[in-house]
């Protein structure tokens, strides 16, 4: 390790003198020594004098993962508390299932590329896939209305609206909600490709992970009832992890409602599983459709009033 200069000796200080600096910080030199100033500049620069609760590099070390777990675990759940968020419902569903509008407009500009390209096959490709987006997007209106209704009805700490944050139909989710002027939570999480919050979240529920388990947590603690539009990896991802908690009675049975049956019976083939002994006939049960935002909510209250299709 290389060394200080230290070649400039000045006399030790008695600590039980008054009027000295506290012992918990590099005490000042005597007289005009530079080189002591020098000295006790580098001492309080350095990284290791960093509080450890402030250093910020010290807490992104592999060592501190523990640390950043209970991190992650408590700041989302006291803020939760101190709202009074006792309940909710998780809407799930993709980020490319934006507005209508949206979805036309989006369409509608490849359409004029394909017009000036007419024979892109991948032109050809992105539209058939603009067409089918455009096709889904009612879901966002559904999803909006649905956090609507939800809101209206079960107030300020039951079955609060909780989305992953982003745009899509997680927007809807919290725009509906917003639009009723109730509050709703955001679960965002760092990611290679930016995904900024939507901006229907309340500012102080809006939350920032890590962690995907974390994450996974915070969406289940209080779930009372999940709610998946169509979408990809991410929102297949989230179901099947419900779906497997209740199977193996991790968790009490929650009302979980697939909305656009035609679409999740081609990404999901339940009773084929059964037919191939892979899930036993009553897992299908542990799911409904639905297609409406009225829909959505009857499935719900009929499932707590006893009444569970």
């Amino acid at each position: 390790m290389k060394s200080r200069d230290t070649s400039q000796e000045h006399p030790k200080g008695d600590a039980s003198n008054s009027g000295q600096q506290p012992l918990d910080e590099p005490q000042a030199p005597a007289g005009n020594d530079s080189a002591g100033s020098l000295l006790a500049r580098e001492i309080l620069e350095s990284s290791s004098y960093v509080r450890a609760d402030r250093d910020a590099a010290f807490l992104q070390r592999d060592e501190l993962r523990h640390v950043r777990l209970q991190l992650e675990y408590l700041k989302p759940e006291l803020a939760l508390q101190e709202h009074d968020i006792r309940s909710t419902i998780v809407l799930f569903g993709g980020a490319r299932i934006v507005e209508p509008q949206v979805a036309q407009q989006k369409l509608q500009a490849i359409e004029e590329l394909l017009r000036q390209h007419p024979d892109s096959e991948a032109l050809l490709r992105k539209k058939q896939i603009a067409d089918r987006l455009l096709a889904k997007s009612k879901y966002y209106e559904v999803a909006r209305t649905f956090a609507r209704i939800v809101s209206e009805a079960a107030g300020s700490s039951q079955f609060v609206i909780v989305t992953g944050g982003g745009p899509g139909i997680m927007e809807a989710g919290n725009r509906g909600a917003f639009e009723a002027d109730h509050p709703s939570v955001g679960l965002n999480i760092e990611l290679e490709t930016e995904q900024a919050p939507n901006p229907y979240i309340t500012p102080e529920l809006c939350f920032q992970f890590r962690y995907f388990g974390l994450r996974k947590l915070h969406f289940m603690m209080r779930a009372k009832a999940l709610v998946a539009f169509p979408g990809g990896y991410g929102t297949l991802d989230e179901i099947f992890d419900a779906l497997c908690l209740v199977q193996t009675s991790k968790i009490e049975p929650i009302p979980i409602v697939l909305v656009g049956e035609d679409f999740w019976r081609n990404a999901f083939n339940a009773p084929y599983l059964v037919d191939e002994g892979v899930i036993a006939a009553e897992d299908v049960q542990l799911f409904q459709y639905a297609e409406t935002a009225e829909q959505i909510w009857e499935c719900i209250v009929n499932w707590y009033r006893g009444e569970r299709g």
